[in-house]
């Protein structure tokens, strides 16, 4: 590099130098070449550029050449190149102002340098802020953070964003909102204190230390801010094209409203004091709208808006004081003022002042001397003087006083730290901890020229003594300062002026201008106008000029109780040093106590630089840089560098980068320290280059670039190597290719000439077979023509011969057959005439036989022989009767038997199912139902009659609200009808639209996400504000909620969220038993008006009306066997009948017992089969579905055996009878027959009555069992078809979901939308069905309202008869039995607390890990149930709120605690999905069972109740991903970035690039690196026990969806931010780790939730790091890649890619300009960072349970013994 006109030029030798050549010969970068001389009279050697490996380092004592054109380079290439406007030199941040907006401090900035060491990250203020506040908390030190810079290098921005950061992450831990405080003192002081200056718009005026403090927690609790050297002048005074204060240009332009119509202000112009600098206006500024910000801070710091117009008023009396016009006399040593001057008047007007007093003294001044007092007129210049010296002071004092007032509003009495800042290590720290030797350096020391200006007779010491001489000059003074320090070496005199002198400072020579430093030194203001103010009638202005030892401001609440004391005689006054003081004075006095500030906190430095003064983007001159470089000594911290060790590198890091350049004896030494040692004293002679430190190794400036040299070298010479190895390797395989393809060529060539040949004789030999063919074929045809002429003429000749011979034959033939014919006719005559005869001879002959035969029967039949044959054929059969009576009794043994096994199969196969039926049944009793239920029957039908009476009472006050609800439900018809309509209309419209209404449709979806969004946000600040509130409020009570809950009454009720009608259908019409208990605790009127106590009386009658058939049945059964035994003999009598009811009851008896001994066994069995499989699974998803298959197949097997038992008792009774008869007929017959023989037809009769008896049996037994084998078929049938019908369904929705991921997003939410129109319009039929539904079931009420009244009465009578105790309510008309617990727990309003202590507070989920997910929300409910059972309102608004409040404190307890908030967030949705799906409303109703319908609400609607769990859940759900994020949040950088899940990768990582030192000692033991496993794992840990608690499947989704995007916003982020992470390897390090993530998505069978989605961002990061970047294919493959990241975080990237060797070519500045012209059009959020605090909205989908409330048990450890199952 050279020096010349841009103070330093790139060049390139290109001819070798050897020492002692006088030229250096150079190429520039414009290609143009240069003879630079060398020698001792012309120029040095010209410094050595650095590697390109160490350009754009972001910490300039990193470099490996430490001198000026190196440190200008390095920060001219970040800022033009990268636009990176902060870069670190030491301990001292550089700022190089852009003069542009940047988007990098915005809040998701400030979270991603939170926490983190300045050395991981790019440079920023942020980091700067980060690293004081670490050191402020770790230290136990106070900070600070001096910003430096010329006017407009950005000093009060830089400390605006450093005050941000602090206000951010140190938030008031309370209400105070001190951080927002702070922030809010910013528009105030730029309002008073800034001004636009030729250099700067918005130039700070004054100097100014702001101290935040701190608690022990380290949160803002107070503020305090200083103010130095307010630059009065500008007051009164403003250069060309500068301005005055905002405060007065926004007050002019804002003069037009009506509360500053008393300011009688106008325009700027108008005013000398802000019309000086000739143009009141600022570009891009509008001074009226800051003056609201101003307004609205001074209004949040509580200042009163009484207080705000007095300021207003002092600054615009300040304004008219300069427009007051003085007249010079004649003599010119007086002057004086018009009594008319409007500006005077109105001066004293707005400050409360005597006119003619202040006119008297603004052309006078009062002399007092020991004597006398003398009044002095003064001259024109002297009172204009003192004119402007007054308004000085004036806005001084108000400046001051705002000031104060602010430290008042920020002030806080706890004990904090003092502290404005961020921590470094200072270069000796490192040295000592790593144990080198430390030498110090010389640096150049500033004292003396302090002390020139500072010290006793210096230069401010002569000034002050000029000005206390009476006729001290300006000439005087320099004067003395030339023989004075004159010797000095930072004092010169200028030789063409004896008014002006030099001072060499640190950077450059100033030289000062004698003229006018008296006057402004002096800065005079005559006590006289001081006391004229003092007497002001407003308390502000009076109070603005009273001594601090008198009185501070006050505030408006002490004006009041002011008193004045006077003295009766006036007392001569000594002069008021207060304003004797001159500005000198104050100037020295304001740097003291700011030195001694500093000195007792550690310091942080921020430099601030101009790039240019034109005030341009993004623009660098490079002369004014260095100016200010030096200047500041930054170039002075760079040489103290130099001096040391710059660069240091980790032994790792070492090895890892020079490797290449050890032995392969030096890598079998496994103690990579020695190697390292070995290395470089191998490599570099010189032993005091480098040094060996603990765990770093140090270099000189240069070794890193020497090294660097070595190592490309070594790479040059292996790649000379590797290519000239490859070089022959090609020509080989060139060589062997040629060969190859000759070989191939000549093969081809012979083969096509065989081919050709063999060709040809193919040919030949088909031509000769072909003659060959053709011949044959030729003569073939001749031969055949004369064969088939000759075969033609035999054929004819022989058929004539044959025709001739037929009809010959033919002749002979039909002769034959006459001649048969004829002698068979004769034959037959004859025949027939002989049998004619001997039938006639036979018949004779027979008649005389027979008549023989006759005789001799009959008196054969007149013997006794005859009767004895008869008997014994009888008794034959007889004896065959008894053999069939006892085959027939076999088989009906037989078939008992099979009856018997069909039964213990199907009883053995019930009980295997049952699980706790024992309980249940215990309590069922051998009485006899049908007696109790008819007595029942007519006890309810006395009721009904007695009940029938009152209607008429209830109807006339019923017509009322009949009337009432007539009218609303016209109303609500009408309104449905205009809504379907304009629903319709609506459709018409969007079907018109077609393509057109996408947009719009796609708008309306963004809209509602972005309203819940919003909402989501409000519940979430709510809950925030509540948090707020209990921390105050710790020792009261806790808040309780009273957001009610509304009753149905009868003429109002509710639909969904839309409807005023009752959403009730005839099914639902009442569902409970306990109706009449209701009515007995409401009272009549009260039940007359509650429509749903009609409904569940309604329900009740038809019940009753069930019973009524069942019985009729009963009584039918019992008359069809009264029936059969009609047909037996008469003597069965009414006796036995008793006795058979008798047996029947027996035998049901013992049938019962020995069930109940099985069922007690195999229950037993059951439970321990249970308990076995849940501890072996211990999964309480696969238990519950067993359960609930257990169960409904239970039900349906207990009733079956039901059916099937009464079958067999009546079958053995039958049996029994019959058995009892027959003993009873054999009886008789024994004793009528009195010893006499038995006959023996009767026994016959009566063994065949038996035998019948019997078949009818086994016939009716044949019967029942095909009719239940029928029924089973039919049952199995009908399951079939539900299954081929939900099959059919599923494959439907399957198919819709199919078109649905077809569907392109327009599409699809067209296609919703017409989804949504037909919804709405089926729900408005829907609806209008639902009224006349209404109409009727009202009509069926009214008929059916005076029957229940008569039962309402008695039971308010037995209410009233009750004790005072409050019993346990429960419906007792008609006994329940255990099997019928309806799914409700019972408990004491006095045990409230105790079930909320055992349910809640001191719930533990690990507890419940082997039940029901969810089980404590199930029993809430069921509690709820049972109070909206009773019709407790009180009770149940008691327990909800109680469950409420518990919720949020158990939460609040274990805020971070991720499995108990999982745990009541599955719980809290779950209670929510239960008050929906039992709340009546057909919505919620349509995925109920039948049982589940039975167990809905009844008098209560929990709506409100619902919209506040709704929003309790989505804050626990906040609550979850904010803990789960927490947790993560240090392990993502860590695995998604650092950590090495490809180990081949790491050998090319870009190492060795100095970092600066870390906040945290590394050695301590800090947290260790995370695995991407360790992430992967903790996910997994998420999601288990989200699963584990029972979470709805769609809220897990969404907890995972918003944990991938925080990884992918952090890790985005701190890509963005880190340059040493922005290269190829980590591009396929970053890909890997996506894609294992997104394995693990799939494994979870997660894929289809919308994680992979969001991390789209970073997925095309890694990949813009893998590719190429050089040509315009190059870009353009860039720019539809990275659809998901922003033009600015492309251009960040390409920015920070860094190449992993030499070899490898940065991303040139053509290529990113290229990239961003194609991207310029692209509409997108212009952040830089992903805004890391976003959160999706959530959805809770609607999740009904299929468990059944009965069927749902309560383990013994819970201790809820006081509950009672209902």
């Amino acid at each position: 590099s050279s020096l010349s006109e841009d103070v330093w030029k790139s060049a390139e030798i290109i001819k070798d130098y050897k020492e002692g050549d006088p030229v250096l010969n150079l190429k520039l970068e414009d290609e143009t070449t240069l003879e630079y001389s060398i020698g001792p009279k012309d120029n040095p050697l010209p410094f050595l550029r650095n590697p390109d490996i160490l350009v754009g380092e972001n910490d300039l004592t990193a470099l490996s050449y430490l001198h000026e054109p190196a440190v200008l380079h390095n920060l001219k290439v970040r800022f033009l190149e990268s636009n990176h406007i902060y870069t670190y030199c030491g301990i001292v941040l550089v700022a190089i102002n852009p003069y542009e907006q940047l988007q990098i401090y915005g809040e998701e900035v400030i979270n991603a340098y939170t926490g983190q060491n300045m050395g991981d990250m790019d440079p920023h203020i942020f980091a700067v802020a980060e690293e004081a506040y670490k050191q402020m908390a770790r230290d136990e030190k106070n900070q600070s953070i001096i910003v430096s810079g010329e006017s407009g290098a950005g000093k009060t921005v830089s400390a605006k964003y450093a005050m941000r950061f602090f206000a951010t992450v140190g938030g008031s831990a309370n209400d105070t909102n001190v951080e927002e405080k702070v922030l809010a003192s910013s528009p105030i002081m730029e309002a008073i204190g800034n001004a636009k200056t030729t250099r700067n718009d918005n130039s700070s005026r004054f100097g100014k230390y702001i101290q935040i403090g701190f608690d022990r927690r380290y949160y803002i609790i107070g503020a305090n801010m200083r103010t130095y050297l307010l630059e009065k002048s500008r007051v009164v005074f403003q250069a060309e094209d500068e301005r005055n204060y905002h405060i007065f240009y926004q007050l002019c332009a804002s003069s037009s409203l009506s509360e500053f119509k008393d300011l009688s202000l106008t325009s700027a112009e108008d005013f000398t004091y802000t019309s000086l600098g000739e143009n009141i206006f600022i570009e891009g500024v509008n001074d009226a709208e800051d003056l609201v910000k101003t307004r609205e801070a001074l209004t949040m710091l509580g200042v009163k808006e009484i207080h705000q117009m007095s300021i207003f008023k002092i600054i615009a009396s300040i304004l008219h004081l300069g427009n007051v016009g003085i007249m010079s006399e004649r003599d010119g040593e007086s002057c004086h003022i018009n009594r008319d001057d409007t500006h005077l008047h109105n001066f004293c007007r707005l400050l409360g002042i005597e006119q003619e007093q202040m006119e008297h003294w603004l052309c006078r001044r009062k002399l007092v001397t020991t004597s006398e007092t003398y009044v002095k007129n003064m001259s024109h210049a002297q009172a204009v003087n003192a004119r402007d010296a007054l308004a000085k002071h004036i806005y001084a004092h108000l400046f001051d006083w705002i000031v104060e007032h602010i430290n008042k509003a920020l002030h806080t009495s706890t004990k904090q730290h003092s502290f404005i800042g961020h921590v470094f290590k200072l270069e000796q720290e490192e040295y000592m901890k790593e144990q080198i030797p430390w030498t110090l350096i010389d640096f150049y020391d500033n004292q003396p020229c302090i002390d020139l200006i500072e010290a006793k007779l210096g230069i401010l010491d002569l000034l002050d003594e000029e000005c206390k001489v009476p006729k001290g000059t300006d000439q005087n003074w320099a004067q003395k300062l030339y023989s004075k320090h004159s010797n000095s070496g930072h004092f010169e005199k200028p030789r063409m002026s004896n008014r002006s002198f030099i001072v060499v400072h640190f950077a450059d020579k100033v030289e000062y201008q004698c003229d006018g430093f008296l006057e402004k030194n002096r800065d005079t203001v005559y006590e006289e106008q001081i006391n004229i103010l003092k007497a002001s009638q407003f308390q502000l202005v009076a109070d603005l000029f009273h001594d601090g030892k008198d009185s501070g401001p006050l505030s408006a609440t002490s004006k009041s109780s002011k008193i004045n004391v006077r003295p009766a005689k006036p007392v001569p006054k000594g002069h008021n040093r207060e304003h004797r003081k001159s500005v000198g004075t104050q100037f020295r006095n304001s740097l003291h106590l700011l030195m001694e500030t500093l000195n007792a906190t550690t310091p942080h430095y921020v430099r601030c630089i101009k790039p240019n003064d034109y005030k341009e983007s993004f623009v660098f001159d490079s002369r004014r840089a260095v100016q200010q470089l030096r200047a500041c000594g930054v170039l002075e911290t760079i040489r103290i560098s130099a001096a040391g060790y710059p660069s240091r590198w980790t032994y790792p890091d070492f090895f890892s980068r020079y490797r290449v350049l050890m032995t392969r004896k030096d890598m079998t030494i496994g103690d990579k320290k020695q190697v390292c040692k070995n290395l470089l004293e191998t490599l570099i002679k010189d032993p005091d280059k480098f040094q060996f430190g603990k765990t770093k190794i140090f270099f000189r400036a240069g070794q890193v670039a020497y090294l660097e040299k070595l190592r490309a070298d070594k790479f040059r010479f292996a790649c000379i190597k590797i290519q000239k190895t490859v070089r022959g390797w090609l020509q080989r395989v060139r060589y062997r290719k040629i060969r190859k393809s000759a070989i191939t060529l000549q093969r081809y060539g012979r083969g096509y000439l065989a081919r050709r040949y063999a060709e040809m004789l193919r040919l030949t030999r088909a031509a000769l077979i072909c003659q060959k063919q053709y011949r044959m074929v030729r003569v073939r045809q001749e031969y055949l023509r004369i064969r088939r002429a000759v075969i033609t003429i035999q054929a004819f000749a022989r058929g004539m011969f044959i025709r001739r011979l037929y009809q010959e034959f033919l002749l002979h033939h039909k002769a034959m057959i006459i001649q048969k014919t004829v002698r068979g006719w004769l034959v037959r005559k004859k025949y027939l005439h002989a049998r004619n005869a001997a039938i006639v001879i036979q018949c004779f002959y027979r008649r005389v036989r027979a008549k023989r035969q006759l005789k001799q029967l009959k008196i054969a039949a007149r013997s006794a022989e005859h009767f004895k044959n008869l008997n014994v054929g009888m008794e034959n059969k007889i004896v065959q009767l008894q053999k069939k009576m006892d085959n027939q009794s076999k088989e009906h043994k037989t078939q008992n038997e099979q009856l018997n096994v069909t039964n213990t199969a199907l009883g053995s196969e019930v009980t295997k199912l049952q699980k706790e039926l024992e309980t249940l049944r215990i309590r069922q009793t051998a009485g006899t139902q049908v007696t109790s239920l008819q007595e029942e029957l007519e006890k309810l039908r006395v009721e009904l009659q007695e009940a029938h009476a009152q209607r008429k009472q209830i109807e006339e006050e019923f017509s009322n609200e009949k009337q009432g609800l007539e009218q609303v439900r016209k109303d609500r018809v009408e309104e449905l009808e205009k809504e379907n309509t304009l629903l319709k209309k609506e459709k018409e419209e969007v079907n018109r639209q077609g393509s057109d209404a996408s947009p719009k449709e796609t708008r309306l979806q963004v809209e509602l996400d972005e309203e819940r969004q919003r909402y989501q946000n409000l519940v979430k600040e709510y809950s925030r504000l509540e948090q707020r509130y209990e921390n105050l409020q710790e020792d009261l009570s806790s808040m309780k909620f009273h957001p009610g809950h509304r009753r149905n009454p009868s003429n109002q009720s509710s639909l969904g969220s839309d409807s005023n009608y009752t959403s009730i259908s005839i099914s639902e019409v009442g569902d409970t038993d306990d109706t009449i208990q209701q009515v007995e605790e409401m009272g009549i009127e009260k039940a007359a008006m509650d429509l749903s106590v009609f409904m569940k009386l309604q329900k009740r009658v038809r019940e009753l009306e069930q019973e009524r058939k069942r019985l009729q049945t009963n009584l039918e059964k019992v008359e069809e066997l009264s029936k059969r035994k009609g047909n037996e003999p008469k003597s069965s009598t009414s006796e036995e009948d008793i006795n058979a009811d008798l047996a029947y009851n027996s035998l049901k008896r013992q049938e019962l017992e020995t069930e109940n001994k099985k069922l007690k066994n195999d229950l037993n069995e059951l439970r321990k089969a249970v308990a076995d499989r849940a501890s072996e699974n211990n999964s309480s998803n696969e238990l519950q579905e067993g359960y609930n298959l257990l169960l409904n197949q239970l039900k349906a097997a207990n009733e079956e055996l039901d059916v099937r038992k009464e079958e067999v008792l009546m079958l053995k009774t039958q049996i029994v009878n019959s058995t009892r008869q027959s003993e009873n007929i054999n009886h008789i017959v024994k004793w009528t027959n009195n010893k006499k023989p038995v006959d023996t037809v009767d026994t016959v009769y009566t063994h065949l009555y038996y035998s019948v008896a019997c078949l009818d049996v086994f016939r009716l037994l044949e019967a029942q069992l095909q009719t239940k084998s029928r029924q089973h078929k039919d049952e199995l049938e009908a399951l079939h078809t539900q299954i081929e019908l939900l099959k059919d369904s599923l494959e439907k929705k399957q198919e819709m979901l199919d078109h649905f991921s077809t569907l392109s997003p327009e599409a699809l939410v067209e296609f919703s939308v017409q989804q949504e129109i037909t919804r709405l319009t089926n729900e408005n039929l829907d609806l209008k069905e639902l009224v006349e539904k209404l109409e009727k079931n009202e009509k069926k009420l009214k008929k059916q309202l005076r029957i229940y009244m008569k039962k309402v009465q008695e039971l308010e009578v037995s209410q009233a008869t009750r004790s005072s105790r409050p019993e346990l309510t429960r419906q007792v008309t008609v006994q329940r039995k255990d099997k019928d617990f309806e799914g409700m727990l019972e408990y004491y309003k006095e045990d409230e607390a105790l079930l909320v202590k055992s349910l809640i507070t001191d719930m533990k989920p690990n507890v419940l890990s082997a039940t029901v997910p969810c089980l404590p929300a199930y029993i809430l409910f069921m509690c709820i149930r049972h109070a909206d059972y009773i019709n407790d309102d009180q009770k149940v608004h008691s327990l909800l709120t109680t469950t409420i409040n518990a919720i949020k404190k158990v939460l609040k307890r274990n805020s971070d605690d991720f499995e108990m908030t999982s745990f009541w967030l599955a719980n809290t949705s779950r209670l929510l999905h239960c008050l929906k799906q039992y709340s009546g409303d057909e919505a919620f109703m349509m995925q109920n069972i039948a049982k589940q319908n039975e167990h809905c609400l009844k008098n209560f609607d929990l709506a409100e109740y619902r919209q506040v769990l709704s929003d309790l859940s989505i804050q626990i759900y906040q609550q979850l991903v904010r803990i789960a994020e927490g947790i993560m949040q240090p392990m993502i950088v860590s695995a998604m970035l650092e950590s090495e899940s490809i180990p081949s990768l790491a050998g090319v990582k870009p190492m060795g690039y100095r970092n600066r030192s870390s906040s945290l000692d590394c050695e301590s033991g800090g947290p260790a690196g995370y695995t991407l496993q360790a992430l992967v794992k903790q996910l997994g840990q998420f999601y288990t026990i989200m699963a584990d608690h029972g979470l709805d499947p769609e809220i897990s989704q969404q907890v995972v969806r918003q944990l991938f995007y925080s990884i992918n916003a952090v890790t985005l982020n701190n890509l963005l931010l880190r340059k040493d992470v922005c290269s190829w390897s980590t591009g396929m390090q970053l890909r890997y780790n996506i894609s294992q993530l997104e394995e693990w998505l799939r494994g979870k069978n997660l894929h289809q939730s919308g994680a992979v989605a969001t991390m789209e961002p970073v997925i095309q990061a890694a990949q813009l790091l893998q590719v190429k970047k050089k040509t315009s294919q190059d870009a353009e493959a860039i720019c539809s890649l990275c659809t998901a990241l922003s033009l600015q975080q492309i251009v960040k990237i390409l920015n920070l890619y860094t190449p992993l060797n030499e070899f490898e070519e940065r991303v040139t500045v053509s290529f990113i300009r290229d990239i961003q012209n194609r991207l310029q059009d692209r509409i997108e959020n212009n952040q830089l960072l992903v805004d890391t605090k976003y959160t999706f909205p959530v959805l809770f989908p609607y999740t009904p349970s299929v468990l059944s409330l009965e069927s749902i048990h309560i383990p013994a450890s819970l201790s809820l013994d006081f509950l009672t199952r209902v």
